[in-house]
C-alpha cells in the first residue's frame, strides 16, 4: 500500500512539473521549484496570467490526486526523490551536483548510529548539502530509530540547489536550519557533534579566501575537498565526528601529505571504508567514507583504524557479514 501511494504521488506530481514547465517555459528545476511552492502555499501562483486558467485548474486537480498529506515524512521523501531523478534525466547536471543516493545515506547513517551515543538535541551539519537528500536520509532514519529531538544544519553556495533543499524539506516535514553561504566562509551556527557531507571533488578557485587554511596548497588552486574537511573539523565539538563521502584514492594525490598532517595534528582518523564498486560508473569514480575523530576529552584513536570494502548490496550475506564485522570494531576497539 506505501509503495502505491508513492506512485501515485509521484505520477501526479510529475505530470503537473512536467505541465508547468512547457507553460512557463522553464527547466525541469525551476518547475519542480515552483511545483513546491505551489504545494507548500496550497494555491497556484499566476503570475502574468500564467499558468492560464485551464491549466491552472488542471494543476489543482493534480495537486489534489497527489493526497500528500496522507503520505509519512519517509514516503515524501522518497516521492522528492523521485521528482528529482527526473532532473537527472532531463538536464544535464554537473557531477559534484547531483544528489547523494540513498544507498550510500543508509550507510553513513549506519556508522553515525554506531559511534554516537543516541542523546536528546544531536547537532548535526552538512557542510554540501545541495538538494538535501543526504541530510534528510540520515534525519528520516534517525527519527525511525527513536532519535530525540536533532537540530540539523545545512549549507551550499547553490541558488537552486539550496532552493530545492528548503522546498523539499518543508514538504518532507523535516526541520532543518540552511544556510545560502560559501562553506568555505565565516559558518554562522554553532558548533555540532557531527558533520556528514558527500564532499565535491575539484579544485577551489579563490585563493585568497583560503590563505588561513591549513590543507591549502602550497601552489596553484587547492583541493576543495580537502579545505572542506578542514572546515568541518573546524566546526566539530571537541571529541565530534566528521563522514564524509570521498574519492578512493583521497590520500593518493600529490597533495595528500597536507592533509594527513592536518588529520594527525587536529582528528583521529578511525576509519575509511571503500563503497561498492558497482555503485559508480567507473573505478576511477569510486567513492569511500572516511571517519574522523577531532581530538577532544573522551577522544582517542582507535585500537585498530576501520579498513575494508563494502561488498555488493547484492551479495546479502556478504554485506550482512560486513556489518558484522563493524559492530564488532565499534565494541572491540573504538570504544576500548
Amino acid at each position: 500500500m506505501g509503495i502505491e501511494k508513492i506512485e501515485q504521488t509521484f505520477t501526479s506530481l510529475k505530470e503537473a512539473v512536467a505541465l508547468l514547465q512547457k507553460e512557463l517555459q522553464v527547466s525541469y528545476l525551476d518547475a519542480l521549484i515552483e511545483t513546491g511552492d505551489n504545494l507548500l502555499a496550497k494555491e497556484v501562483h499566476v503570475e502574468d496570467g500564467l499558468p492560464t486558467a485551464e491549466v491552472k485548474t488542471r494543476l489543482e486537480e493534480l495537486y489534489a490526486n497527489a493526497q500528500l498529506a496522507g503520505l509519512t515524512t519517509e514516503q515524501r521523501r522518497q516521492v522528492m526523490q523521485l521528482l528529482l531523478l527526473q532532473a537527472y534525466k532531463q538536464e544535464k547536471i554537473q557531477a559534484n551536483h547531483q544528489m547523494t543516493p540513498d544507498t550510500i545515506g543508509f550507510l553513513v547513517e549506519y556508522l553515525l548510529e554506531k559511534v554516537l551515543p543516541k542523546k536528546q538535541g544531536l547537532a548535526l551539519l552538512d557542510l554540501t548539502v545541495g538538494t538535501g537528500n543526504l541530510l534528510t536520509a540520515i534525519l528520516s532514519k534517525l527519527n525511525q530509530n527513536g532519535w530525540p529531538k536533532i537540530q540539523a544544519y545545512g549549507v551550499d553556495n547553490d541558488d537552486t540547489l539550496i532552493t530545492l533543499a528548503s522546498m523539499a524539506t518543508q514538504i518532507e516535514q523535516i526541520s532543518v536550519d540552511l544556510f545560502h553561504q560559501d562553506a568555505l566562509d565565516g559558518l554562522l551556527l554553532p558548533k555540532v557533534d557531527v558533520v556528514v557531507s558527500d564532499l565535491p571533488v575539484g579544485y577551489y578557485p579563490l585563493d585568497e579566501r583560503v590563505t588561513q587554511f591549513k590543507t591549502r596548497a602550497k601552489k596553484g588552486h587547492s583541493y576543495v575537498h580537502h579545505l572542506l574537511i578542514e572546515q568541518a573539523v573546524n566546526q566539530l565539538k571537541p571529541a565530534g565526528f566528521g563522514i564524509f563521502v570521498v574519492p578512493k584514492g583521497l590520500f593518493e594525490s600529490p597533495e595528500a601529505k597536507g592533509l594527513l598532517d592536518y588529520i594527525q595534528a587536529n582528528a583521529y582518523l578511525q576509519g575509511m571504508l571503500n563503497l561498492p564498486q558497482d555503485l559508480f560508473a567507473s573505478r576511477r569514480g569510486q567513492k569511500a567514507i572516511l571517519l574522523l575523530q577531532k581530538h577532544g576529552s573522551g577522544a582517542k584513536q582507535a585500537k585498530q583504524i576501520l579498513l575494508g570494502d563494502f561488498p555488493s548490496f547484492k551479495h546479502k550475506e556478504q554485506f550482512q557479514a560486513f556489518l558484522g564485522q563493524i559492530d564488532y570494531w565499534e565494541r572491540n576497539s573504538l570504544m576500548k
